[in-house]
């Protein structure tokens, strides 16, 4: 296994993070306009990206594995860049490097467009709950309690269990 299978894998990577990237910034117009047909189209979208971003995940790792066999190192579980930086040559960990930074920073900067959605949606419901709370009445207590007919507001506590048993 070549590192330039790995680092396509890594470019398909990020070029499907910067593509959710861009759907999350589009979900943040339609948070904002309230449209919910749009966003539950989005929604699908998301997932798809999101079941390709795993396979090309998975792809990655059994690349790495395949590459850290074939130099003779022990492989974990799910093997990671981290440990492929360790293992391959200088040359090699410098492209790796960059390929990995980038990565991470469409991660994070999907991260950050997610989070602001988060907070934009929890908004939309409190202004939602706030204007039902508004609108809807308060239910008066129709019925009256038993002080309230006898007139006798303090009224003497009766335990049903008995200490003396």
């Amino acid at each position: 296994m070549s590192i330039t299978t790995i680092l396509s894998t890594i470019d398909n990577l990020e070029k499907l993070h910067k593509s959710l990237l861009r759907l999350a910034i589009d979900k943040t117009a339609l948070i904002k306009s309230g449209d919910m047909a749009g966003l539950d189209q989005m929604l699908k979208d998301e997932q798809a990206h999101l079941a390709a971003i795993v396979q090309m995940d998975n792809a990655r790792q059994r690349a790495v594995a395949l590459y850290l066999v074939d130099q003779g190192r022990s492989v974990l579980a799910e093997p990671t860049v981290s440990d492929l930086l360790e293992a391959a040559s200088d040359a090699d960990k410098q492209r790796l490097e960059e390929a990995r930074d980038r990565l991470l920073h469409a991660i994070h900067e999907l991260k950050w467009q997610n989070d602001l959605n988060q907070k934009l949606t929890y908004q939309s419901l409190q202004f939602v709950n706030l204007s039902l709370d508004m609108v809807r009445p308060r239910p008066e207590s129709v019925n009256y309690s038993k002080t309230e007919i006898s007139g006798n507001k303090a009224s003497k506590a009766q335990t049903t269990f008995d200490t003396n048993a």
